[in-house]
């Protein structure tokens, strides 16, 4: 669902010195620049940098664990859910996250990477999810807000990636978009009863999930840009098509818009228009929860490792059983009498 965390991981190991190249592999490089900036794609067995083929991994393998880890907040209120209609939209929506986990699980798999290895580079810390899930779901109003908002930013860092100059990975992207869409409509809606219909109880307790989520849900597009290593080179690959803070813009420029639909206000008194840059001006971001969160320190961070871990855990026999069936099933008919 996300992607920042490619601008908070460290570099990759290496003594610094850059490696001998042959001439060959010198004109494969420049081939694949040539298709880069034509505009092209890189399909799986197509040549590629070592560089960026572990860029890859490391960012879409982080954007499948988010996907993975993302169905805990929410699918922790499928059985509190008030009506059967929300019960049936967010067991759906929880359904449709874990789809997009294999979807890019199996993208990232073409690089070479097993998922057991993405898994225990997940388990044993040294990848990582988006920040945004380890905050508590409190409320119901919670479901509604971060289909609104964290969808939301997940769709306008998506929707770019959809033009990723990687194929499978942008195949992926596209069916993921159109269902993350539906999800942020189903967010919004949600809201929108509750502010239209609701009692003066729900309006407040709406209130207090947009206060709550607001900043982690921009803080989701990455550190700013003048402190994201990484972007720059994964903007001239093509893997990315717009920075950190474009996208965080766009999207507190349309935030503002739907909050004035919804009837909420959003926890930033110096928000306001700024007409010489045409988007909005915003408070001061705090970057050091971001960082904390990140390295984590965040409300839910240890719950929620914690829960991935146990679930691996206590799985183990399903994949076991599966791969003996398939083991099975592989072995050659024995020979008629």
């Amino acid at each position: 669902m996300y992607t920042q965390a490619m601008d908070t991981m460290g570099k990759e190991p290496g003594d610094g010195k850059k490696p001998v190249r042959s001439a060959e592999e010198m004109q494969l490089e420049q081939r694949f620049d040539a298709r880069i900036d034509e505009g092209g794609f890189i399909e799986a067995k197509d040549w590629m940098p070592e560089h960026y083929r572990k860029t890859l991994v490391r960012q879409i393998s982080q954007h499948a664990h988010s996907e993975i880890v993302g169905m805990l907040p929410e699918g922790n209120w499928i059985t509190r859910a008030p009506t059967l209609k929300r019960k049936a939209i967010l067991l759906a929506k929880v359904q449709d996250e874990a789809g997009h986990g294999l979807y890019l699980y199996s993208a990232a798999e073409t690089l070479g990477t097993s998922r057991d290895q993405m898994v225990d580079a997940l388990h044993s810390g040294r990848a990582k999810y988006s920040s945004i899930f380890n905050y508590p779901t409190l409320t119901w109003a919670d479901m509604g807000t971060i289909g609104w908002l964290v969808d939301g930013a997940a769709i306008m860092n998506q929707v770019p990636i959809c033009r990723c100059s990687y194929a499978p990975y942008a195949r992926a992207m596209i069916r993921i978009c159109r269902e993350e869409s539906f999800h942020q409509r189903q967010g919004f809606e949600a809201l929108l009863t509750m502010m239209q219909h609701g009692t003066e109880a729900q309006k407040a307790m709406v209130q207090d999930a947009v206060n709550r989520w607001w900043w982690p849900s921009i803080m989701m597009f990455g550190p700013p840009d003048d402190q994201s290593p990484n972007s720059a080179q994964s903007m001239r690959w093509g893997i990315k098509r717009f920075s950190n803070d474009d996208l965080r813009a766009k999207f507190i420029d349309a935030a503002v818009e739907q909050a004035k639909v919804l009837g909420v206000s959003l926890p930033d008194p110096e928000l306001k228009w700024n007409e010489e840059r045409q988007h909005h001006d915003h408070g001061a971001i705090d970057w050091s929860e971001f960082w904390r969160v990140v390295g984590g320190d965040g409300p839910c961070n240890r719950e929620r490792l914690g829960a991935r871990v146990k679930a691996w855990e206590d799985g183990a026999w399903v994949r076991d059983a599966a791969l003996a069936h398939a083991a099975k099933r592989a072995e050659p008919a024995p020979l008629a009498a």
